[in-house]
């Protein structure tokens, strides 16, 4: 009876073992992975100009058409993901997302962790404020309330400023949230991207009242992948070629944006 135990328990353990083998597939490079899916899961959050839904329902924006650009270089279908941008890295290291292609401001810090294209659109972080508040500098705001995307180059620049880290931080899920915020006088000012201020702010916006007060951090934005993926050179290849052909000058003029150098 032992006997026939044991062998019971052997069997079990091999075809546990087969199993576990046949679940596991070879080890493949990132890029082997995605042509292998047939399409790469793009992480973004909503913000023009760079990935948003126009009046007509069409997702578009600067990121959104460059994006399928390269995917259709790549020979993949682009897959659209949205996330939060608070636990973005979780989501690309799990494999929920392929790469973060969205305003992603390039960081030594984020370089250590992530592969990150070369610069190809240049940023800066502002302050927004409404139309006629009293500001002179960033020493305007010490003891006030300024909101900023968690997780964002807008937090670290608050954090990074004497003056600021003086403030009163108001954290939000995403940057559009932070003109929501001063605009409904919950907040004092936001610290942002330049790219989304110049497209949502102004005359013919919903932000009519709000201006940007002042030029802070300037940055470049990168596409990320997983750290030493094969992807991301795949991508800074095909980038050189849209830039070579006109393509990336042409998407920027259409989006209002300035390449990076």
């Amino acid at each position: 009876m032992k006997k026939i135990t044991a062998i019971l328990l052997l069997l079990a353990l091999v075809l546990a073992l087969s199993a576990c083998g046949g679940s596991q597939p070879e080890s493949v490079s990132d890029l082997e992975y995605v042509q292998g899916n047939g399409k790469m899961v793009i992480g973004y959050t909503v913000y023009a100009p760079m990935n948003y839904t126009d009046e007509a329902g069409n997702f578009v924006g600067f990121d959104t058409e460059l994006s399928m650009l390269v995917c259709e270089k790549l020979g993949v279908e682009p897959e659209f993901l949205e996330i939060n941008w608070e636990t973005k890295e979780v989501e690309l290291n799990a494999k929920s997302i392929d790469c973060i292609w969205n305003g992603l401001t390039i960081t030594p810090e984020r370089q250590e962790t992530m592969e990150i294209t070369v610069p190809y659109v240049k940023n800066a972080q502002v302050v927004l404020m409404k139309a006629g508040a009293d500001y002179t500098d960033t020493s305007s705001l010490i003891g006030k309330s300024v909101a900023a995307e968690q997780s964002s180059a807008g937090e670290s620049t608050i954090m990074d400023d004497a003056n600021l880290a003086q403030a009163v931080y108001v954290p939000k899920t995403m940057q559009t949230d932070c003109l929501l915020e001063v605009k409904a006088g919950t907040a004092d000012a936001a610290v942002l991207d330049l790219t989304l201020a110049k497209t949502m702010t102004g005359p013919g916006t919903n932000y009519e009242d709000l201006v940007i007060v002042d030029r802070l951090a300037e940055e470049d934005y990168g596409v990320a992948f997983r750290k030493d993926s094969d992807l991301c050179e795949a991508v800074n290849v095909i980038f050189g070629e849209l830039t070579a052909d006109g393509t990336m000058a042409a998407l920027a003029d259409k989006y209002g944006l300035d390449l990076a150098e």
